[in-house]
């Protein structure tokens, strides 16, 4: 399975952006899928995961209410939206693919080369 993410950028406090991860190959062995970041200095850690129907869906306490992930499996593509962004928000995003939705690192097989976003205060 092979992932990309894109839709990273600079953008002020309070901004919103939409972050993309694209899945290819054998995406059926690795149906959910999860984003996580790392902030420079810091160990990488869990923003968002959601099944392969959707229904399930976790998110970190610090972005529960601002942050939205979504899918559409016709495209093999999952969504992460950003909303109501903080400075504390900036960090590479890398999307993950697993067989199962889940919190941990350690519970996705594969990962993307992530993408950086930038909030400014």
């Amino acid at each position: 399975v092979q992932l990309q993410a894109s839709g990273g950028g600079l953008v002020q406090a309070g901004g919103s952006l939409r972050l993309s991860c694209a899945a290819s190959g054998r995406t059926s062995s690795a149906p959910a899928m999860g984003w996580f970041r790392q902030a420079p200095g810091k160990e990488r850690e869990f923003v968002a995961a959601i099944s392969w129907s959707g229904s399930i869906t976790y998110y970190a306490d610090s972005v529960k209410g601002r942050f939205t992930v979504s899918r559409d499996n016709a495209k093999n593509t999952v969504y992460l939206q950003m909303n109501s962004l903080k400075p504390e928000d900036t960090a590479v995003y890398y999307c993950a693919a697993g067989p199962r939705a889940v919190t941990r690192t350690s519970g996705y097989d594969y990962w993307g080369r992530g993408t950086q976003v930038t909030v400014s205060s």
